[in-house]
């Protein structure tokens, strides 16, 4: 079994939500956040050591005051320090995200998403999982998702948005570019008990048939692919769908892609905010 590659940042307090932001757009899963004296420890792990040795370089010339440590890891040591740290995530007033390990039988008022933390980003712990969850809760709340709609999860990452569709009573697509991610995506979804509910695959939107249309579009990825593939999301929505987007920045990224958006038709989203991200929604599309 290959090593992982664990990185160490130190970075200034004033700092840490800038690195934060540069991270999230070079690595594709979680990460640890330690408060120190000061500022924070941010640590990562990578299979892919190229990668990480690019992204320590990008982190340097951007950040030249902080610190960098870097060093391999065997797997299990990985695997292990996740237990350290992960706790149960409220996303909204409809779910709760557990590890295997935890779990909080009492609490019956949320549905319980359980995810084995891995290599793919999602574990709810970072704002846009946890925003996109809670806004996926709300619609559901307010019927503007249905149990027996369908659903198209873009970039599912570790699967739970599609888990959290699921749960809710919609069945659909999750899509990834990372096999991994995909993989690890099909044991959660085994885990929660929906796998006959969810059909995933490696690949992006263009991978699915022409005539191909869902209830709901969920998209939890970066900013400039949003931009990018807009007219190829919304050619999938059925009339009167929904749509939701998020890994949106609220200051810099958020009008950008709600007007590629609105130049398509749709008009202007809903914005939903957690501290620096936006989650945008629109429904009733094109009827």
């Amino acid at each position: 079994m290959s090593t992982l590659l664990k990185i160490e940042f130190i970075i200034a307090e004033e700092l840490a939500d800038e690195a934060g932001v540069f991270i999230v757009s070079k690595v594709p899963h979680g990460w640890e956040e330690t408060p120190i004296e000061g500022g924070r420890k941010i640590t990562l792990y990578l299979e892919d050591h190229p990668l990480g040795m690019e992204v320590v370089k990008e982190f340097q010339a951007r950040f030249p005051d902080g610190d960098v440590t870097y060093g391999e890891e065997e797997p299990e040591d990985w695997a292990m320090a996740w237990k350290d740290f992960f706790v149960p995530v409220n996303c909204g007033e409809s779910f709760k995200i557990f590890p295997p390990w935890l779990s909080d039988d009492d609490d019956t008022t949320t549905k319980h998403i359980t995810i084995e933390p891995k290599m793919a980003f999602g574990t709810g712990h970072h704002p846009t999982t946890s925003l996109c969850l809670a806004t996926i809760g709300d619609l559901a709340k307010s019927e503007v998702i249905l149990p027996g709609q369908t659903f198209l999860d873009l970039g599912t990452g570790s699967g739970i948005l599609g888990i959290g569709l699921s749960m809710l009573g919609l069945t659909g697509v999750a899509l990834d570019i990372d096999p991994l991610a995909v993989s690890c995506a099909v044991e959660n979804a085994g885990i929660n008990d929906v796998a006959e509910c969810m059909e995933l695959a490696v690949g992006s939107i263009d991978c699915l048939a022409d005539d191909v249309e869902f209830d709901l579009v969920v998209a939890n990825i970066l900013s400039g692919p949003l931009i990018e593939m807009a007219s190829d999301i919304l050619a999938r929505i059925k009339p009167g769908g929904s749509l939701v987007l998020s890994g949106i920045l609220v200051d810099k990224q958020s009008d950008a892609v709600a007007d590629a958006y609105e130049k398509r038709g749709i008009g202007q989203p809903q914005r939903f905010t957690e501290g620096e991200w936006v989650c945008l929604t629109w429904d009733n599309i094109g009827s």
